[in-house]
């Protein structure tokens, strides 16, 4: 049983507060209701001691899975297209859920939004499990009246999101094991293959290939300075990860990468398919333009190709078409989507074509994977090979000069 503080306003108009007992936030709120008051807020009073040892909520929360989020935006925006108010869907779905972690979480949301918050506010609570493009949308759509149609939309765009995203983790697997196979391969031959022949080189001295006299003295740094060479490695993996986290860090990596041919143009792609997804998505919605850019930029990942979007923005506020407000943004927006752009505006057909843009570049993305896969998977052979060969051709020529060598 918990103590609850609250503060509510009578029939008359007038605010009382107090305490009262009760097993949880609703049935606190039941009890304030049950005296004829209307709730304003409601406060559960904690000992020292229940806050000393109390868990974090917010850390529970976040291992809601993405899952369970997109069950919950669709099931809700169901039951809202349905009749069912607000508050009644909310307490559906928490008594439905089957996680645990999920349904604390969908029991806080329920009490945030029955004591007067509103629904994208108890949301930004757990940035852990809502997204801030999330959470914008869900308040477009509470201010627009229309929560229902943009939660239909959120469920459906978190679905493609995923399919993107998964295509393009799978297509990194293969590199990534071949890069991992090519590094294990060639630290067991520094490590384990080479000091084995080194003993019977010894004797060589000087008359040694020049090949094979780096390969044993890589073999030997390796092998005696191994640790500190790793502690190295973690410490400047590390100080780049602290950089790339700074805005200035994160714009160079992004500004370079971007600058790289094919990779360049697969990051480009990516980020137009989920801009335009998220464009077309929220102005197929009802919510007005400019704040449907500004949510969409949020979509986007990419910081630098961001800027340009928000430079965009600030003209459409000032009365430019969106159409050549994005035509200042080649990178990321081609000729061909500027005009489709162009034609949308003119017929009034803009969040369909928007979304037909995504499905096209989501193709082309898809195809520019491939290519990229194919081209990275012979390179990474190659490289490999070619380290891997390198090492045992080089332990090898003492072996084909052994006369010469004795000699």
């Amino acid at each position: 049983m918990s103590v609850f503080a609250y503060i509510a306003v009578g029939r008359d108009g007038r605010q009382t507060s107090g305490t009262l007992s009760a097993d949880s936030r609703s049935a606190a709120i039941a009890q304030v209701v049950g005296q004829g008051l209307s709730p304003v807020k409601l406060d559960e009073q904690k000992s020292d001691a229940a806050k000393k040892h109390a868990p974090p909520a917010a850390a529970g929360m976040g291992r809601v899975s993405q899952k369970s989020v997109e069950n919950f935006t669709r099931e809700l925006a169901n039951l809202l297209a349905g009749g069912v108010p607000l508050a009644r869907s909310l307490s559906l779905l928490k008594r439905e859920s089957s996680n645990p972690a999920a349904r604390q979480l969908w029991i806080a949301v329920h009490d945030d939004v029955v004591g007067g918050t509103s629904l994208a506010d108890a949301l930004a609570k757990w940035p852990k499990t809502f997204s801030t493009v999330y959470i914008a949308m869900v308040r477009a759509g509470e201010a627009g009246g229309f929560l229902d149609v943009v939660l239909s939309q959120i469920a459906e765009f978190r679905t493609r999101e995923q399919d993107l995203k998964g295509k393009v983790k799978a297509a990194l697997v293969y590199p990534v094991i071949l890069a991992v196979l090519a590094t294990a391969v060639l630290i067991f031959l520094l490590t384990f293959f080479i000091p084995r022949f080194s003993p019977l080189f010894a004797q060589f001295g000087g008359n040694l290939p020049a090949l094979t006299q780096v390969i044993i003295a890589a073999s030997n740094v390796i092998k005696h300075y191994g640790i500190y060479l790793a502690v190295v490695l973690v410490v400047a993996f590390v100080a780049f990860q602290r950089a790339i986290a700074t805005d200035g860090g994160r714009r160079s990596l992004e500004m370079t990468m971007l600058s790289v041919p094919v990779l360049g143009q697969v990051m480009a792609n990516f980020a137009l398919v989920r801009f335009a997804r998220m464009l077309g998505t929220l102005v197929g919605a009802g919510v007005p333009l400019v704040a449907s850019l500004k949510v969409a930029r949020e979509a986007i990942g990419n910081q630098t190709l961001a800027d340009t979007v928000l430079h965009a923005i600030e003209q459409v506020q000032r009365g430019e078409s969106l159409s050549r407000a994005l035509a200042n943004s080649p990178k990321l927006f081609p000729p061909s989507v500027v005009e489709t752009i162009a034609v949308a505006e003119e017929t009034g057909r803009l969040d369909k074509e928007l979304v037909r843009v995504s499905v096209t570049y989501e193709g082309d993305l898809d195809r520019q994977l491939r290519l990229l896969v194919a081209v990275a998977e012979p390179l990474l052979l190659f490289i490999m090979a070619g380290l891997i060969g390198t090492v045992v051709v080089g332990m090898l020529l003492p072996v084909f000069n052994l006369q010469e060598l004795i000699k």
